[in-house]
């Protein structure tokens, strides 16, 4: 099997990669994720994916490398990472008794054949309604600064959730493991 690579700096990510109990290292590549004019959504996390694992390729000869990117989107806006208190707040209230869909896009490069499954996941979650005494609590509590939408669900972001829709849950945390199971099987990976 080829080494695995994770093309990525969180520590979410690396969490859920170990679950496969398959031994992998970790970089962070060095890439623009702005997006592109008007780009969709969709294909901005797919964009994104792959070229997190192509920036790694060169250095990385002869690995599997993963790329994933996140975003949530609300209707029609994206809401990325909030990085301040403000922001996360205000992407909170906007949410609030709302549909936020979670895309997650997932890259396996083989830099050895330059083969790229690339694909994206979506996870819907109903948000509960919420005000601003509930979010400064929240906000508090969790700081979620880093996370795409402002929340973390594997922490206390779940309690402002109504309920949740999705075909893989990793998928909602930042990398969709079903589906990168399913790209490692392509590969010729066994998995235990």
């Amino acid at each position: 099997m080829l080494p695995l690579l994770l093309a990525s700096s969180s520590p979410y990510r690396r969490e859920l990669l170990a679950r496969l109990r398959l031994p992998f290292d970790w970089a962070a590549p060095d890439i623009d994720e702005r997006r592109i004019g008007e780009e969709p959504a969709l294909e901005l996390v797919k964009r994104l994916a792959r070229e997190k694992a192509q920036a790694l390729a060169a250095s990385h000869p002869n690995h599997l490398i993963i790329g994933s990117d996140q975003v949530a989107v609300l209707g029609e806006q994206i809401l990325g990472k909030p990085h301040t208190h403000d922001k996360a707040c205000e992407q909170l209230l906007s949410a609030s008794g709302n549909q936020v869909t979670f895309l997650t896009g997932v890259a396996l490069l083989n830099s050895s054949t330059g083969l790229c499954q690339v694909d994206c996941v979506p996870f819907t979650v109903h948000m509960r309604e919420l005000d601003l005494a509930r979010i400064e609590r929240y906000l508090l509590a969790e700081q979620p600064y880093d996370c795409a939408g402002s929340f973390k669900c594997e922490g206390l972001g779940v309690s402002l959730f109504q309920s949740t829709h999705g075909c893989d849950a990793t998928s909602l945390v930042g990398l969709p493991l079903i589906r990168l199971v399913d790209m490692l099987l392509h590969e010729g990976v066994s998995i235990p």
